[in-house]
């Protein structure tokens, strides 16, 4: 069932591009004759789409050949889309040439050449939408579970831990991890949010078949180089497909740039990310949004402090110490959502609370006002925190700034979460808010820090408003 999507979507993307295509051709016939966007007095006048019928099925025939080379065919995750929009474009101009060179060889003056120029153009944004709208229903089948390999990962070191908050932050590759094996009675008996330990490596034929197992992501350091080789031949007797993420000098993939020189990879040390201009760049957008949003937002801010200040007895805003970037500690602000002896009635609901690690959540929480529970779903308590925003505590984007009890808990790699500027929104809080488990939250924290763009945090900003407006996972 799981295979399905991967065995019958290259058939249908054929079948789409041989539609397109002749659908494209039939356009340009139209824009050369019915619209006859540039008359002339050749005998290209007044041609029947009937004689173009051999040219069609030629070019039909040459693109489907040339976008198979160009792997249109493959479902390959993780392939870029602009890479594809750029295998349609260099597929269209090679048919195309060769048909230009066709007609002018065999001298067929009653063909149209702009009627090529015309097609060409016409491929490229049919193919291309096409394109666009393939990634999008394969991303929503993978996030349905449709087509999703069940993942195994060797070794729960650095290493693996960056490939599974990776798998996790990108639903849409198609991949999910069930659990890890690891020699480390620590960390061999120890879970990762939802991600199951399974033991110690030499479990590896039994967690493939009672998992049932897909795929062997192998993270192991290099120097168990015997080992690693043992276990792909395990993984391969079992038939699952085994895959080895080189760990190089003790790299982590998060902090690695791999180039590829004709099948040959080259590894380097990758810059982070978060530095120098970047950061200039990140604190400029951050300054600008924020201004802008205290200015238009103003209205709301009194409105929310006078329903609050009606609705029990207390300041309209909360002030708590949290955690900065790396651990400083700083002052958050939020609207009070809560009754003023919140804090001590904390204790007494330890024993109630429903979230895994140092945080504590409950649905329930008998300690909010009937204001906060509004403004506690809709996420309007979090905007005083464009107050820290423009003090430089915080970010638009980055990690929840947590507790400074919550830091103390903290096991080592959670605290590589600390690196970045905690933020309004995140990776985390669009991809499940608190319906996550800490350790999902920590890792989709890293990932964000490992691979900051102003693109992803443009993304982030997007999907953080069906975020707010539906209330998903807040409570």
């Amino acid at each position: 069932m799981k295979r399905d999507v991967r065995r019958w979507m290259p058939w249908v993307t054929l079948i789409v591009d041989i539609l397109l295509i002749n659908v494209a051709f039939m356009v340009a016939y139209w824009l050369r004759y019915s619209l006859q966007l540039f008359r002339s007095v050749d005998p290209a006048n007044n041609v029947p789409y009937m004689v173009y019928l051999p040219l069609v099925g030629l070019l039909t025939v040459v693109l489907v050949l040339s976008n198979r080379r160009e792997g249109a065919y493959d479902v390959r995750r993780g392939h870029p889309l602009v890479d594809e929009i750029y295998g349609v474009i260099n597929a269209t101009t090679t048919a195309i040439m060769l048909l230009v060179v066709l007609v002018f060889f065999y001298r067929r003056l009653f063909y149209s050449r702009i009627i090529f120029i015309y097609a060409g153009l016409m491929i490229v944004l049919l193919l291309g939408l096409a394109r666009i709208v393939r990634n999008a229903v394969l991303s929503r089948l993978r996030q349905a579970g449709q087509g999703v390999d069940r993942v195994l990962i060797i070794g729960a070191g650095e290493t693996g831990r960056t490939v599974i908050r990776n798998l996790i932050a990108q639903p849409d590759l198609g991949y999910r991890v069930i659990g890890f094996l690891d020699d480390d009675p620590l960390k061999s008996t120890t879970d990762l949010g939802p991600i199951k330990a399974l033991g110690a490596i030499d479990n590896l034929p039994e967690a493939i078949r009672e998992n049932m197992i897909d795929q062997v992501i192998i993270t192991l350091p290099w120097q168990y180089h015997r080992k690693v080789v043992r276990l792909v031949i395990d993984s391969e007797q079992a038939g699952v497909r085994a895959r080895v993420v080189p760990d190089m000098f003790q790299l982590s993939m998060g902090g690695a740039d791999i180039e590829d020189l004709n099948g040959i990879p080259l590894i380097s040390v990758k810059e982070t990310t978060l530095t120098g201009w970047n950061l200039t760049l990140k604190r400029a957008v951050d300054l600008a949004l924020a201004a802008l949003a205290v200015t238009l937002l103003a209205p709301l801010w009194l409105v929310v402090a006078l329903a609050i200040k009606l609705d029990s007895p207390g300041p309209v805003f909360f002030r708590q110490p949290r955690a900065g970037r790396l651990g400083k500690p700083f002052t958050v602000y939020k609207f009070r959502s809560m009754y003023q002896d919140a804090e001590a009635q904390l204790e007494k609901l330890r024993q109630k609370n429903e979230a895994a690690g140092p945080m504590f959540k409950i649905r329930e929480d008998p300690r909010r006002t009937r204001v906060g529970r509004f403004i506690r779903k809709t996420s309007i308590d979090e905007l005083p925190q464009l107050i820290n925003v423009l003090r430089g505590e915080m970010s638009w984007v980055g990690p929840r700034p947590a507790l400074l009890s919550e830091v103390a808990q903290y096991q080592d790699w959670h605290r590589k979460r600390l690196e970045v500027q905690p933020g309004m929104t995140g990776l985390w809080q669009v991809s499940g808010r608190s319906d996550l488990t800490f350790d999902e939250m920590v890792m989709l924290d890293i990932y964000y820090a490992e691979n900051w763009s102003l693109g992803l945090d443009i993304q982030i900003m997007l999907r953080t408003v069906p975020q707010v407006l539906f209330g998903d996972g807040a409570y």
